[in-house]
Order: structure tokens, then C-alpha cells, then sequence
């Protein structure tokens, strides 16, 4: 992994992309939301209670609303849109940082696609850099997306933002898919087994959101494709120190760099048992099985 390993930050104020950019990052992780009034705007949260103090919606609420809003913590940034970062990124000297769209299951699949396109389409191609589709991934987190990608931005690869393996596993075969797993699942006993059979199947798996600098050497040790972290810098560092420790320059390594301790362990335990629990119900609510999407795509022919 190395520096070929992309670092992702999760953050959405404007000062981000410059800040993970200088970081080391190689794309960042964006948040989708819908204004009342169709536009894309950049939130972790379907509300604006937790950021703004303010107990609405995003999807009550117009952007010319939103965007007087600022945050509650300094530097009291205002919402951003997604068509603002993709014109800050369409400059000269940005063109091989990437972005992955984190579409939240609050959005309806086709209104939240149909907008993005537009979105995408409004910004133009750098000119000296590739186009939208090699720089953008949409990350979903179920099957009831895909008819929606497929009408609106068939060329934009996917990549399955997940928690649930067993879910996963039901894509290893649809093409132009990744794997955005959170890392706690990967490393306990539900993901025993997942890193061989996706890269069988030649697909590219990502972990989010990595922290530590034990569960980063983890990712790279694991040869993960992508790590996802509020923490570009840190990442950067890991990753000197671990091409420095296989050249040798440093020497036997430190076997404590890598030891889990027993608060992550338990904190693994907790997210297994989470997902055994009440993975069915994510399931049952918004999970869409691909076999079902095959099969009534076949029925409409």
C-alpha cells in the first residue's frame, strides 16, 4: 500500500479540500443531502441538529435557508454543495484528486442520482485532466440504487458502503462495484475470509473510518485498497514509517505498532454482535437483495 494507498478524509466545509490535499489525501469522502429545492448539498446528518443547532430537516429546508446557516463549532463554517467542490476541484493542479459520494440511505434513489448528473454535468471537464466518471465513485449502501446509477450515470463505478458481509458477499459478481466496509467488521470474525474472495473477484476494498495508527499499519499490512480517515495526515506518517521499516532504515520493527488493544478488541466484539442482532433489520428495511432487482429487470423485459 504505501503511498499507493489512497488516504479519504470525511469532512464538508470548504476549507476541507485544501486542508487534505496538503494532508497527503488522495480523494475525499462526501455526504449527500437534497434541499426542498433540488440542490446537492454536503451533510453527514439527514437534520441540522447535531452541525447547526436547529432542529429541521435538510430536505424542509431551501438553500437560500441553508446556506446563511453556520456551524455550531469554530470555525463556524457554512453548508457547502456539491457543485462547489467539484468547481474547486476542476482546477488546474487538482485533476487526479478523486472524490467517493457517500449517498445516504435517506435519499430517494432516483431523485438523489437524476440530481448528481446534473450536478456533475454543470461543472466542466478539466482541461487537461480525465473526465467526471474516472474521478467520481457513487457509494451505496444497498441494490435499490443501482437501476437509478444505471439510468442516470451508467459510467461511474459503485462502491458498496457496508456493514453487513453477508449483504456484500450478494455483489462480489455485479460488475463495476468496490467494497467500502467499516474496518471493525472486517477485522472480527464476520469478515473472516471476505479480503480473499473480493480480490478473487478482483474488486477493490476500502475501510472506514480509521484513526488509529495501530489500525492503519492493520490496512496496510492487509493490503487494503483505500483507507478512509478524519485523519489524512496521520495516515501519511503510517505510511512513511512503514515503507521505511521494509527498506530497513529503522531497523527491526516495534511489535507494539501493531497490537490491538483491549478496548479496540472490545469495541469489535461490540460491532459483530450489533450486526448479529440487528443486521436483519437494516436488512428488511432498506438492504434490497440483487436477486431481486435481477429478477424484476428480467420480468420488465
Amino acid at each position: 500500500m504505501g503511498d499507493a494507498s489512497p488516504a479519504v478524509p470525511g469532512d464538508h466545509t470548504h476549507e476541507i479540500p485544501d486542508g487534505a490535499i496538503r494532508a497527503g489525501a488522495h480523494a475525499l469522502e462526501l455526504d449527500l443531502h437534497i434541499s426542498r429545492d433540488g440542490i446537492v448539498v454536503l451533510s453527514h446528518d439527514p437534520t441540522l441538529m447535531r452541525c447547526f443547532g436547529i432542529n429541521k430537516k435538510v430536505s424542509d429546508c431551501d438553500w437560500e435557508y441553508l446556506k446563511t446557516l453556520r456551524t455550531l463549532q469554530a470555525p463556524h463554517e457554512p453548508m457547502p454543495r456539491l457543485i462547489d467542490v467539484l468547481e474547486y476541484l476542476s482546477q488546474p493542479g487538482r485533476e487526479n484528486f478523486w472524490i467517493l459520494l457517500d449517498i445516504k440511505l435517506t435519499n430517494e434513489p432516483f431523485a438523489i442520482m437524476e440530481l448528481v448528473a446534473k450536478t456533475i454535468e454543470s461543472v466542466p471537464i478539466p482541461t487537461n485532466g480525465p473526465d467526471w466518471h474516472r474521478r467520481i465513485i457513487l457509494g451505496c449502501w444497498s441494490a435499490r440504487y443501482l437501476p437509478a446509477r444505471a439510468k442516470h450515470l451508467p459510467r461511474y463505478a459503485v462502491t458498496l458502503i457496508c456493514v453487513d458481509l453477508s449483504y456484500a458477499r450478494q455483489f462480489l459478481q455485479v460488475p463495476l462495484i468496490s467494497f467500502n466496509i467499516n474496518q471493525k467488521i472486517l477485522m472480527g470474525p464476520l469478515g473472516r475470509g471476505f479480503l480473499d474472495e473480493a480480490r478473487l473477484a478482483r474488486r477493490q476494498v476500502y475501510c472506514w473510518t480509521v484513526n488509529s495508527p495501530n489500525l492503519m499499519r492493520w490496512c496496510i499490512r492487509h493490503d487494503i485498497d483505500g483507507v478512509i480517515s478524519d485523519e489524512p495526515g496521520r495516515f501519511r506518517q503510517v505510511c512513511e514509517g512503514w515503507e521505511k521499516e521494509r527498506s530497513g532504515v529503522l531497523g527491526i520493527p516495534n511489535p507494539n505498532l501493531d497490537r490491538i488493544t483491549l478496548r479496540q478488541r472490545i469495541e469489535i466484539i461490540a460491532a459483530t454482535l450489533y450486526v448479529i442482532c440487528f443486521g436483519w433489520i437494516l436488512k428488511r428495511m432498506y438492504l434490497t437483495p440483487v436477486a431481486q432487482l435481477e429478477f424484476e429487470d428480467h420480468k420488465s423485459k
